[in-house]
């Protein structure tokens, strides 16, 4: 019996350490803890979606979906064959008053309207992961580094998953970030990595908080989940609704399709801008990701006139070709007539301009 304890105990002990990692962040607890026990989209121990949300699609199994993610045949563009294009913008270098958008690689962004620095779930290690060697960034996505980012105004996080929420990227910047703004219970994760309380802006649906140089932002619903250890669901996930003095961006986080995009269109819109996640999908998670064609109904839904598809082109997350997803969303939306505007990491998108022209980098 001792040599099937013994092993035993050893690996509970070791993934009690692994779990206690920085990278794993922190639970909510104390006034927190008692915080979300208040909202009304926490029920049964966890947040809730506004929809009925399981991560697997009906007809589809578990065990299988595993299955072909870890042993399946894999597909042989499901990584880049060569470096993938890109430009090193000096972010640092920008002038304050320019109107950009820079896209970093997969859901990482950096904004600038109305004077104010915005930085969007950055994920600037080499690695999607708490683990090194897992979820290796493609050649030519991973040229911004930590210290690329300047002073910030605002470091904005949808949700606490490592694709989203990188700890190496959020603690290197931590001294250069005025506030951090995080969806309810999230807080924790910074707090653990030195963030102090009074630096934190953290809500849940349907609060508006007033920035710098009157620009509001909005926390609105999304239809995904969270998780940074075995338990699910203790924080919230969420998008954002920015409006400036000159422009409504939207900006999306990870989300499955459902009926919160046309509520929001119907509330904020119309969007000069959304930003809406677009990759790393699977028939078999259309709930909690979109699929090329939900990303265009969401855009649609939220009157919006130009439409920036994020979370592809880094990592390898799901078993799609890595370069499906820009283009079925660009065919897909110009068959509806809408403006999909697909710069190259590093990119300088000007905000101001009438007419913007990409090409399609991603059919070299």
């Amino acid at each position: 019996m001792i040599y099937f304890i013994l092993p035993a105990v050893f690996l509970i002990a070791l993934s009690f350490m692994v779990m206690n990692l920085p990278a794993f962040g922190a639970a909510p607890k104390g006034k927190r803890l008692e915080r979300i026990k208040q909202s009304k989209l926490y029920k049964n121990r966890q947040f809730q979606n506004i929809s009925h949300t399981p991560n697997i699609t009906e007809g589809y199994s578990t065990l299988k979906v595993t299955y072909d993610f870890i042993l399946g045949k894999k597909d042989p563009l499901l990584k880049p064959l060569k470096t993938i294009p890109s430009v090193h913008t000096d972010l640092k270098k920008l002038d304050k008053d320019q109107e950009v958008f820079i896209w970093l690689g997969h859901s990482s962004y950096y904004l600038q309207t109305d004077g104010v620095s915005f930085l969007v779930d950055p994920v600037l290690s080499l690695y999607g992961s708490p683990f090194k060697y897992f979820n290796k960034a493609f050649k030519g996505s991973d040229i911004f580094k930590p210290e690329d980012i300047p002073n910030l105004d605002y470091l904005v996080i949808t949700h606490d998953h490592f694709d989203h929420l990188d700890y190496p990227t959020v603690k290197s910047i931590k001294d250069r970030t005025g506030r951090a703004i995080v969806p309810l219970g999230a807080g924790a994760h910074l707090e653990r990595w030195g963030y102090p309380e009074e630096k934190l802006i953290e809500e849940e649906w349907g609060a508006e908080v007033l920035l710098k140089n009157n620009i509001k932002i909005s926390f609105t619903p999304a239809r995904h989940f969270s998780g940074r250890k075995i338990k699910q669901n203790n924080t919230l996930w969420t998008s954002y609704v920015l409006e400036t003095p000159t422009k409504k961006i939207f900006l999306g986080g990870d989300s499955g399709y459902d009926s919160h995009f046309k509520a929001i269109g119907e509330q904020f819109g119309p969007f000069d801008y959304a930003v809406l996640e677009n990759g790393q999908y699977d028939e078999a998670w259309r709930y909690i990701h979109a699929l090329p064609e939900d990303v265009v109904q969401a855009a649609i839904d939220l009157r919006a006139q130009n439409t920036i598809p994020v979370h592809s082109s880094k990592f390898a997350l799901a078993l799609h070709p890595w370069n499906e997803p820009l283009q079925k969303v660009t065919d897909l939306g110009k068959e509806k007539g809408l403006n999909i505007l697909t710069p190259m990491i590093g990119e300088v998108l000007d905000m101001n301009a009438l007419d913007h022209q990409f090409n399609h980098w991603w059919e070299a």
